[in-house]
């Protein structure tokens, strides 16, 4: 066993169960016990609650319920709704550190990551409230005189939001809270790996809800199913918008499903993120980011880096202290605050991490790590060590993406050809370099740079802010989810023409004269 791995003793245990959790949150699950869907930990593999399902038929119902109250809540105006998002913020806040210890047990990533993401819905719901007195729309100058042009913003309807288990509650806030403060009412689709911080998470703002005379019943619901759940949503002609985040099996499903009867789709996939890092680079700098980048959530994240492209005159120096500071990396239960990457969601993540790396080897690959950490007393746990491997060129399984902690080493000689190796790829979420040459940085950013819907120097490929527009390009599905003017996306645009003249002009120099007595 390497020093660095998890002591060979069974796991931390929890230090509270997840009944307590919810008990500490004013929340109970027995009204979602049932036998259909059994929820585990990837900490040691236990079952922490078994849980019903939601069926089509209450699907259908469910959907009819949060169309009635969007009926109501678009009515209420827009700094009212963001005070029900500033309650919960408030109240997520109060909870930090139950719903963060509740997110590693289920999720498996280190407590740290959890606060973090935590603090992440907490933000979003600054950002929310901050959002509701800024939905502005545009007074646009008319080519007829006395006639004003106006665009207007109003809600939209009904947001069906589907989640991944790598980001069980930031993703869904990002949406809902926006939607909320844009009128909307919103239906979440969890992972089936992580339904409890759903309910955790939706539950609370449930609560605020119940106490806000101006929120309807239903404004805000949790369907817990398979991809049977997610389907419903995509087909139902009531739900206005549809927010997907996931692979891109899943977002082609969704997104055809959606555009087919005319809705609006937001997908958030794939991602094969790369850094770049010249001669120029901050050397220290550029391990550290590249470090977190790629091991942070144990590689199981969208904007996770995938690919790092070092110029050649420092790679065999730069590859060398990668590989020993990752050897040093703390590898264990993510309750332990001294870890620094958790297990995998599953076995069938493990399984996919190994046949990556099979296939590497067989396309001339060398492989540093990537074999399972064996935890005493916890068999159904898949802790690995994250694996380097250095690659001849960017083969066919450097360019699929797999979730799990692989970093593809690739070697450059002219800037130009590391863009190119950065955008040949069918994914473009995230992308980064290293650098102190400011004409590179600047180039890395420009037209001619990188293809990602986010473009970084001098940072890793992960760890979006709130206020950037988040999301990226190609098979990763050019939508938005959250940030920046993303909040377009949750509501309806009504162009508005008013004659304040007695004569009636017609746009374009058209003539259409009448004689009317």
């Amino acid at each position: 066993m390497h020093p660095n791995d998890a002591s060979p003793s069974a796991p931390r245990a929890f230090t509270r169960s997840v009944g307590d959790l919810f008990g500490e949150l004013g929340l109970s699950l027995d009204a979602h016990q049932g036998s259909a869907l059994t929820v585990t930990s990837p900490i040691d593999g236990s079952t922490l609650a078994s849980l019903r399902t939601d069926s089509a038929d209450e699907m259908d119902a469910m959907v009819a319920r949060a169309r009635t109250a969007f009926l109501d809540w678009r009515a209420v105006p827009a700094p009212h709704r963001g005070e029900l998002v500033r309650r919960f913020g408030l109240l997520v806040r109060e909870h930090k550190e139950a719903l963060s210890q509740l997110l590693t047990i289920e999720n498996g990533k280190i407590l740290t990551e959890a606060r973090g993401e935590v603090q992440e819905v907490i933000d979003i719901c600054d950002y929310a409230v901050g959002l509701s007195r800024q939905l502005f729309g545009m007074t646009i100058a008319s080519e007829r005189a006395e006639h004003r042009l106006t665009e207007y913003w109003h809600p939209l309807g009904v947001l069906g939001l589907i989640s991944a288990f790598n980001f069980p509650a930031a993703v869904w806030a990002w949406g809902t809270t926006v939607a909320l403060v844009c009128g909307d009412g919103a239906i979440w689709k969890p992972s089936e790996k992580t339904p409890l911080t759903a309910l955790a998470f939706a539950g609370l703002l449930q609560k605020v809800a119940a106490d806000y005379e101006q929120a309807p019943e239903n404004l805000v619901q949790v369907a817990l199913g398979d991809a049977a759940c997610g389907i419903a949503l995509a087909d139902h002609p009531d739900v206005a918008v549809v927010s997907a985040t996931g692979s891109v099996r899943m977002g082609q499903d969704v997104g055809v499903r959606v555009q087919r009867r005319f809705g609006r789709p937001i997908l958030e996939l794939g991602g094969n993120n790369a850094a770049i890092v010249t001669p120029s680079a901050d050397v220290a700098l550029a391990l550290r980011g590249t470090i977190f980048a790629a091991t942070g959530t144990c590689g199981q994240r969208c904007t996770t880096l995938r690919r790092l492209i070092v110029h050649e005159d420092i790679r065999e120096s730069f590859v060398r202290r990668l590989i020993a500071a990752v050897g040093t990396l703390n590898i264990g239960s993510p309750l332990d605050e001294a870890t620094h990457v958790g297990p995998l969601i599953d076995k069938a993540a493990f399984d996919g991490m190994q046949r990556a790396l099979d296939a590497a080897r067989s396309q001339g690959g060398i492989v540093h790590g990537g074999e399972r950490i064996e935890q005493a007393g916890s068999p159904e746990a898949y802790y690995v060590r994250p694996a380097i491997v250095e690659m001849p060129g960017q083969t066919e399984i450097v360019r699929e993406e797999t979730f799990a902690p692989i970093l593809y080493i690739l070697s450059y000689t002219e800037l130009d050809q590391a863009i190119a190796l950065q955008n040949g790829v069918s994914q473009g979420l995230s992308s980064c370099i290293f650098t102190r040459d400011v004409l590179e940085a600047e180039r890395f950013q420009s037209a001619l740079g990188s293809d990602c819907g986010i473009v970084n120097v001098n940072i890793g490929t992960s760890g979006a802010e709130i206020g950037g527009a988040f999301g990226g390009e190609k098979v990763t599905g050019g939508g938005r989810v959250s940030g920046s003017d993303s909040w377009k996306n949750y509501m309806r645009r009504a162009t508005a023409t008013v004659n304040y003249s007695t004569s009636l002009p017609l746009a374009q120099g058209v003539k259409f004269d009448l004689d009317i007595q």
